[in-house]
């Protein structure tokens, strides 16, 4: 995507690269496919805003988070296929660590201990790959592996990575902000192999004008994609927050240059750290079931045939006549952390209609999302204003109405959907100072949509305290 001065988009180029899914668990990415679909995209997206690479001020790049592989410098070809986030590989040799690791990882990661992150994917390369036990062995996020081929590759490419990702690899102490030789030693890796780790907004390094831009651009900025998303809704400042609806929930909170140990579930991770600027934290929560919700509606029960039915069948009566849905289909995540619960629909009476329960899914995205709230809240002390949203969901106009209404907040959407691309292009931008300062981004932010609650304070009561006895009832249902 490509953005002018204004944060308007004047060109863009997608596509998509496969999802290779050896064996059950297992899921892998060809590092090489998408070094070769960037490219592409990169040649289609100047194509189309009919611009020179030469006419670009700077380059931002933002990554699914978590995603690892392994590269040899010499050759500039991956080791093997790299594993990507939802990969659940190596759940054994996590749960093999000692209560004091654990103790000590979590400490001083912020982190939980999951598979998720990236440092038992590089054990684990480290462990069945022998060629990435070479001296010319290289690990690191997408992020490090575009920024490297980009800047040249085997021609001398930059090998670096930001705070962003390195917060999600479980061997960077968050207070350091370095890797720490205690992680490093519990995951078997070698300091000699990971990226440098800079800020977010920084000049890296020049494109190299053999690639697909023609010519010598600084790559300026690096985030992960959550944490580009609270850049691109300009939540630069202590107690903002945003929520990404997708098929989960992604929700950040920024606790300024604070660390927050979160005792209510959550993750601590760096939000974003500006050039020379203090590093800026915030508290993570994720909600496993929202938009996927409302495609069980359609796929396994049919009473939608498309997902932007919800909101007119929903609108079709005034409340859910007191029915509840909680989506635990494998459980509950944040803050509950209950592997033990499964989905139940509560309050059902004979006046029950499909239309009800299509209301109750929306509620259930909505309070899930205040559970994970208020968990921010209650760890962090900071109080919520109002909340910034993106992502699909937010079209639906009832659901954000019921948002607003079950947090008693303001809940408002950017002009601009594509805020993920676009915290990537804000954080190059300041480091070119093709914008002046953050204040200047700030102004740029745009509101296309504001709900405003219309509820009682007692109604919200109410209604919690029924969405909390529905959570009750999902619980002890498996061993």
């Amino acid at each position: 995507m490509i953005f002018d001065h204004a944060g308007q988009v004047v060109g863009q180029h997608q596509l998509e690269h496969r999802q290779i899914l050896p064996q059950a668990g297992w899921v892998e990415h060809d590092a090489n496919e998408i070094w070769e679909r960037a490219q592409e995209v990169i040649t289609g997206a100047l194509k189309q805003a009919n611009i020179l690479g030469s006419e670009l001020a700077a380059i931002g790049i933002t990554n699914q988070r978590e995603t690892t592989l392994v590269w040899d410098v010499e050759t500039g070809r991956p080791l093997s296929n790299a594993i990507v986030w939802q990969d659940t590989r190596t759940s054994e040799f996590l749960n093999s660590l000692t209560d004091q690791q654990q103790q000590v990882i979590r400490y001083k990661t912020g982190l939980t201990i999951a598979p998720y992150f990236s440092g038992s994917k590089m054990h684990w390369l480290l462990e069945n790959i022998p060629a990435a036990r070479l001296a010319s062995a290289r690990f690191g996020t997408i992020d490090a592996w575009l920024l490297w081929n980009l800047s040249g590759g085997v021609r001398g490419g930059a090998y670096a990575t930001d705070v962003t990702n390195a917060s999600r690899t479980l061997l960077m102490n968050l207070e350091t902000l370095d890797w720490d030789d205690e992680l490093l030693t519990i995951f078997g890796v070698p300091r000699s192999a990971l990226p440098e780790i800079k800020s977010s907004s920084e000049k890296y390094a020049l494109t190299d004008p053999h690639g697909p831009f023609g010519t010598a651009i600084p790559i300026a900025g690096i985030l992960g994609d959550q944490q580009a998303a609270m850049v691109g809704q300009v939540c630069f400042e202590r107690g903002e927050s945003k929520t990404t609806y997708g098929t989960g929930n992604f929700a950040l909170l920024n606790t300024g240059t604070e660390i927050v140990r979160s005792k209510n579930g959550l993750l601590t991770t760096v939000c974003f750290k500006f050039g020379d600027q203090p590093a800026r934290y915030a508290l993570e929560g994720s909600v496993a079931v929202t938009g996927s919700a409302i495609q069980w509606l359609r796929d396994q029960l049919g009473i939608i045939s498309h997902a932007a039915e919800t909101e007119n069948l929903a609108s079709s009566v005034s409340d859910t006549a007191g029915v509840y849905f909680v989506p635990a289909f494998s459980g509950l995540f944040a803050p509950y952390w209950r592997s033990d619960a499964r989905g139940v629909i509560v309050g059902l009476t004979r006046a029950a209609t499909k239309a009800h329960l299509a209301r109750a899914a929306l509620e259930a995205i909505c309070y899930q999302t205040r559970d994970v709230m208020d968990a921010m809240v209650a760890d962090s002390g900071v109080p919520m204003k109002e909340m910034r949203v993106d992502g699909g969901i937010t079209a639906n106009s009832l659901c954000m109405q019921m948002q607003a209404d079950i947090m008693g907040i303001d809940i408002t959407r950017p002009l601009i959907a594509e805020t993920t691309a676009l915290g990537a292009a804000y954080a190059a931008g300041l480091a070119v100072e093709f914008w002046s300062s953050p204040e200047e981004v700030q102004k740029q932010w745009k509101q296309s949509r504001r709900w405003t609650p219309t509820s009682t304070a007692q109604e919200r009561a109410a209604g919690y305290a029924g969405w909390k006895k529905a959570v009750e009832r999902t619980l002890n249902w498996t061993d």
